[in-house]
Parts: C-alpha cells; sequence; structure tokens
C-alpha cells in the first residue's frame, strides 16, 4: 500500500470512529416525574425517588434523564402537564398522590405509570386490581384514609372527655364519602357530636376554620389529601391558634408544628417508587408488579405542641410512638 493510500484509509477510519462509538452507547431513559403539590413540598419525596433509582443504577445527570412537572395543588392542572411529559415523550412517569395519577392514566395507555397514592387506586380506575393491575401502571399504595378509625381511637385516648369532633375532608376525592361515614359510626357509637368541614381550595380551608372558630369543637381529624398535605405548617398554624388538639394523616404535620400522627412512612413508599421505576427500565412489566401495600404505619407525636396544649399524653401512647418530637 502507497503511504498517500495509507493515510487516506486511517484518516477516512478515525473520521468514521465517533459516530461509531455514539451509536453504540446506550440510551439514557428520561422519566417524568408528576406531582400534585409543589416543588418545595416534594422535596424529600423525589429525594427518595431519586434514591430509590440511584440504588439500582439509574442515576439522574449521568444514566438518567427527569422531567419535572409541579402542580402546586392545584388538581385542574394536571391533566395539562401530564400531556406535556406524554409529549416530550417520557419512558416512564411517576406520579405522586392520587390525582397526578388518574390525570397520568387518562394522558396515556402506553407509557408505564408507577404512581404513590393514599387511596384506592382500583376504585380510581388506575388499576384493575392490586395483586394484576393490567395495563400501564403500577405502584405504591398508602392506605391512609382507610386508618381512619385507628386515628380517632388515638384522638378519643388524648381527649377522653371530648363530646364534639370534627373532620376536615375534601368532598371531592374518592375515599371522602367512606372515611366520612366511618367517623360517623365512630362518634355516633360513642354519642359524640361529628361537625364535617369540607375544603377543597385554600380558600375553603380558611372557610372552614373560621367555623371551627365558632363551633369550637373539642378535637379535630386532618383527612389525607394532597392539598392540605402540601401546606402542613400552614394548616398546623391555623389549628394551633383554635389551641384544637388534632391528629393528622402523615409525619410531616407533627413536624410542622402540629400534635400527632398517624399512617405511612411517605418517604419509604416513594424510595420503593423509585425501586419499581427501576425494575420497569431494565424491561420488567409494570403487569409483573403487584401494587404495594405498607405493613407497618408510624405514630409521631409532637411533646412541644402537646405541653402548649396542656395535654397530657398518656404513657401508653408514648411507649407505642416510633418518634417523639420534643
Amino acid at each position: 500500500m502507497r503511504r498517500r493510500d495509507f493515510i487516506k484509509v486511517t484518516a477516512g477510519s478515525l473520521a468514521s470512529w465517533p459516530l461509531s462509538a455514539r451509536a453504540q452507547q446506550p440510551k439514557v431513559p428520561v422519566i417524568g416525574i408528576l406531582s400534585s403539590f409543589g416543588q418545595t413540598q416534594s422535596a424529600q419525596t423525589i429525594a427518595a425517588i431519586l434514591r430509590g433509582l440511584s440504588e439500582n443504577g439509574f442515576v439522574e445527570g449521568q444514566s438518567l434523564t427527569v422531567e419535572y412537572r409541579f402542580a402546586d395543588g392545584q388538581y385542574d392542572r394536571l391533566p395539562g402537564l401530564a400531556a406535556e411529559l406524554v409529549r416530550r415523550p417520557v419512558d416512564l412517569i411517576i406520579t405522586a398522590a392520587p390525582p397526578a395519577a388518574v390525570a397520568a392514566k387518562a394522558a396515556t395507555t402506553t407509557i408505564p405509570i408507577v404512581f404513590v397514592m393514599g387511596s384506592d387506586p382500583v376504585a380510581a380506575g388506575v388499576v384493575a386490581s392490586l395483586s394484576r393491575p393490567g395495563g400501564n401502571a403500577t405502584g405504591m399504595m398508602l392506605i391512609s384514609n382507610t386508618l381512619t378509625l385507628k386515628r380517632l381511637e388515638i384522638l378519643f385516648e388524648l381527649v377522653p372527655r371530648a363530646t364534639t369532633i370534627a373532620l376536615l375532608v375534601n368532598p371531592f376525592i374518592q375515599d371522602s364519602p367512606p372515611e366520612i361515614e366511618a367517623t360517623q359510626a365512630f362518634t355516633q357509637q360513642r354519642g359524640l357530636q361529628l361537625e364535617v368541614l369540607n375544603a377543597a381550595t385554600l380558600s375553603e380551608i380558611d372557610a372552614a376554620f373560621s367555623s371551627l372558630a365558632k363551633k369550637r369543637p373539642h378535637a379535630l381529624v386532618v383527612a389525607g389529601d394532597a392539598l392540605y398535605l402540601s401546606r402542613p405548617k400552614e394548616l398546623a398554624a391555623q389549628v394551633a391558634r383554635l389551641a384544637l388538639p388534632a391528629i393528622y394523616p402523615f409525619r410531616e404535620f407533627p413536624a410542622s408544628g402540629g400534635l400527632i400522627s398517624y399512617g405511612t412512612n411517605r418517604p419509604i413508599a416513594y424510595q420503593q417508587a423509585g425501586v419499581y421505576a427501576s425494575r420497569v427500565l431494565k424491561g420488567t412489566k409494570t403487569t409483573d408488579l403487584p401494587v404495594m401495600q405498607p405493613v407497618t404505619f408510624e405514630l409521631v407525636i409532637n411533646l412541644k405542641t402537646a405541653k402548649a396544649l396542656g395535654l397530657a399524653i398518656p404513657p401508653t401512647l408514648l411507649a407505642l410512638a416510633d418518634e417523639v418530637i420534643e
């Protein structure tokens, strides 16, 4: 081979090498995280999702690209945000809270969805059943609202002389009717009076607390809802101004100044959602992943708030508490 021909061959090989190498690089998957909450309120859960993904080889900015969409508690924005992720398009969508899961399911029947829901995904039409989800969705069920009776029992142990209990609930979520019925059954059995306060917007929450100030119940149960959970500090502050003992569905509330909570550890559930997402990205079908339910629940007590209310926490509750905030 002449030297000139050798240079041509070598130069041609060098020129084509980067294209060949790029062609062999694995595709970096793109996922969407669709949250019913705001960015600040979603920080902890997003960290948990990313932790579950990274533990299984998907690291944001390296082996994974993440598109974020936040509804800031405005549920009517979720369909449009879900549609944006579908148009992107993403390889998978992880949703936070029931409204986001419903919006994602309505937006696509082909892109896999991994959800975290505090309500029944079967009743919401997101999956066919818990053991056999079918379709393109699966995930974690927090079972928040089915714990209402347990929360009422805990609250009554705190304020055994209560005769009037209030329930703050969003009437437009699917679990509200059974939650109200369960609370009514509990109060009727004990001869208590129940005040149901419906609040689906920020202005309605303010109106509900104005009503509470006039009615002066002895205790309050705050139902599980994405809107309430997106503003735990504000909600706890409004309850504190009324000097009202209240029980909440998640740890975020006593951590923000509320009295007590009983429910699922949300960061663990979201971390597991990240693990499920990684399995789907590696090829597992959502139909092969049953909806997971928690087997343990946490009781969190804020002693500082109890002291401000003049409440003595029963030793039995303190012994059962998973966390005591002092």
